[in-house]
């Protein structure tokens, strides 16, 4: 089988002309505001590629002959290298609806406002549609500050405290909840099996030295003026109260001190939640790569050892790579919440 793609540039379809210049395409695709990134290098032993205008938007779809192409988004070129010899055209870029505004700072303070309303806000100040999880959706926010700081950088603060992701997807603000396998409606994201047949290797790690029994958050008491802290602690199997699984010692503490006991409380079950999913890492390069796969995308393996196909996967990074030798996917997989 042999890789397919193809690259509009500026709205020219110039794929044909690179196609007996490519040395390699690579793309990765990332979670939250983190901009997805595209590299491009191309030969010009004879000296007769153009240089394109810095600024030049290009669409990049991929896939193999005979099964279709999927569109991985549009990038912006910012940056264009020439080296040699062997003469070489580099271009890289950066997901295009990912720059300008959301990067702008902002001067703003949210009272009393759901999370819905204030994504509502953001996602009207640059044209893009909000979606957002129903389960976050209705989440009050007593109070937040936003002080010199961009929307983007706003936004990303925010969604650790509520354990989400927030990113731009076809000019969709996105605001979902991390490690739930769930697209921004709240409806589960189709399944993806891996065999270990589909590999050519693999990396699997556990970690123990994150393995808390807990999460301590703390809130000011304005009525008392007092520092409160709350616990989210492991359950006991055997009966529904929280208890200290470990060293009564073994908890992480959140240096931030919060407004409310309220936001402590969520802080400390997103802070808790996200130290679930990081206690298992597996990472898979695929022979045959996949462009359908993306970060959020829920996946089981089978072929490899027994604790590590009975664990729920979620794809965290993806990494395509089309080359002379062929086309592959480098996965990266945390565990997914359940």
């Amino acid at each position: 089988m042999q890789p397919d793609y193809r690259i509009v540039v500026d709205g020219k379809d110039i794929s044909s002309k690179l196609r007996p210049r490519l040395i390699s395409l690579t793309l990765e695709d990332k979670r939250g505001f983190e901009a997805d990134t595209l590299e491009l290098q191309l030969d010009d032993s004879d000296g007769q590629l153009q240089l394109p205008r810095k600024g030049a938007s290009m669409q990049v779809l991929l896939g193999w002959q005979g099964e279709g192409l999927v569109n991985k988004g549009r990038y912006t070129i910012d940056e264009i290298s020439h080296s040699g010899p062997p003469d070489v055209l580099t271009l890289r870029g950066n997901a295009a609806n990912l720059r300008g505004s959301l990067q702008k700072l902002q001067e703003q303070s949210w009272h009393g406002v759901t999370v819905q309303t204030l994504v509502d806000t953001i996602a009207n100040r640059h044209t893009l549609k909000a979606v957002v999880t129903q389960a976050l959706a209705s989440e009050l926010i007593d109070h937040i500050d936003q002080a010199s700081e961009s929307d983007a950088g706003f936004l990303t603060r925010l969604a650790q405290q509520f354990d989400a992701i927030a990113t731009v997807k076809a000019d969709n603000l996105l605001f979902i909840k991390a490690g739930q396998a769930q697209s921004g409606s709240g409806q589960p994201l189709p399944i993806s099996t891996i065999t270990r047949s589909s590999g050519d290797r693999h990396s699997f790690n556990v970690a123990d030295r994150e393995s808390y029994s807990g999460v301590i958050a703390y809130w000011q008491d304005t009525k008392g003026a007092k520092r409160q802290s709350l616990t989210a602690k492991r359950q006991s199997a055997k009966d529904d109260k929280q208890v200290l699984i470990g060293d009564d010692d073994n908890v992480k503490i959140l240096r931030h001190i919060y407004a409310s006991k309220e936001n402590a409380k969520r802080a400390a079950r997103a802070e808790w939640d996200k130290l679930q999913r990081g206690v298992a890492r597996l990472q898979l390069t695929l022979a045959k790569g996949d462009p359908t796969l993306f970060p959020e995308c829920p996946v089981t393996v089978s072929g490899f050892k027994q604790e590590i196909d009975q664990l729920g996967w979620l794809l965290v990074n993806v990494r395509h790579e089309v080359r002379d030798s062929g086309y592959t996917s480098q996965l990266e997989f945390e565990v997914k919440n359940e």
